[in-house]
């Protein structure tokens, strides 16, 4: 299955004036977060340099950077395609997940004023994708909500780690129950988080936010278990 990539032309002026590898490797990376490419699928050289109007060789040099972030693979005479994980990663992801957002926390709670905003827009953004039970959106805004309680600690090199893995954290996503049932008690957790940041209870949020993350990789576990014997990855948040 090749990927879609009908919608990077609208992506182009984010490249400025050349296409750098980087630049191009920003962009596939945010729509394989925003789940617009999903794990197995082919990434076309062909598709997307024209696409995005980068050369090939651009192109191959965002594929070696999105090989060395783990969120793709080259298969000789095949292509390169969007990585599918494993059990094993969801509980190496879960690790980073839990010391980078808990130390972002803990961090924000050292500084004089943090900005809230992002992580209020990005619960806004849940609440009504929820409310239109639009559930794949409800996970895109739990990728937000994360990266900005990551942001919060002001760290440039923070932030980008937790842009790398919420990306690969998104690869599990693809074979998620998309229900109310999965997504309902994470949104609550968010509200809860947003609540005690808002009183300056950094304390509170992080206690609340690892349990969060500790209950979320028992139940990717829990779902990645039937798909880990063929070989299939697991899923979602």
């Amino acid at each position: 299955m090749t990927v879609d990539a009908s919608g990077l032309e609208s992506a182009r002026p984010l490249l400025e004036r050349s296409g750098t590898a980087e630049r191009v490797a920003a962009i596939l990376r945010q729509y394989i977060t925003d789940g617009a490419f999903a794990p197995g699928e082919r990434l076309s050289e062909p598709v997307i340099s024209s696409a995005l109007g980068v050369s090939r060789n651009t192109l191959r040099e965002s594929f070696q950077l999105l090989a060395h972030e783990r969120l793709a693979v080259h298969e000789l005479n095949r292509g390169v395609f969007v990585r599918e994980l494993t059990t094993e990663d969801i509980e190496d992801l879960y690790v980073v997940r839990r010391a980078t957002e808990c130390g972002a926390l803990r961090r924000a709670a050292e500084l004089s004023a943090v900005d809230l905003s992002q992580v209020e827009a990005a619960l806004r953004d849940g609440r009504v994708a929820a409310a239109a039970e639009d559930w794949p959106s409800v996970g895109t805004a739990s990728i937000h909500f994360h990266q900005a309680l990551a942001d919060l600690a002001g760290s440039e090199r923070l932030s980008a780690t937790m842009r790398q893995v919420l990306a690969e954290t998104r690869l599990f996503f693809v074979l998620n129950e998309n229900t109310r049932a999965f997504y309902e008690p994470f949104l609550e957790c968010h509200e809860q988080i947003l609540r005690d940041l808002r009183r300056g209870r950094f304390d509170a949020a992080e206690a609340a936010l690892d349990r969060y993350l500790r209950d979320a990789e028992a139940r990717l576990l829990e779902l990645s278990t039937p798909a880990a014997g063929s070989g299939a990855p697991g899923t979602p948040r």
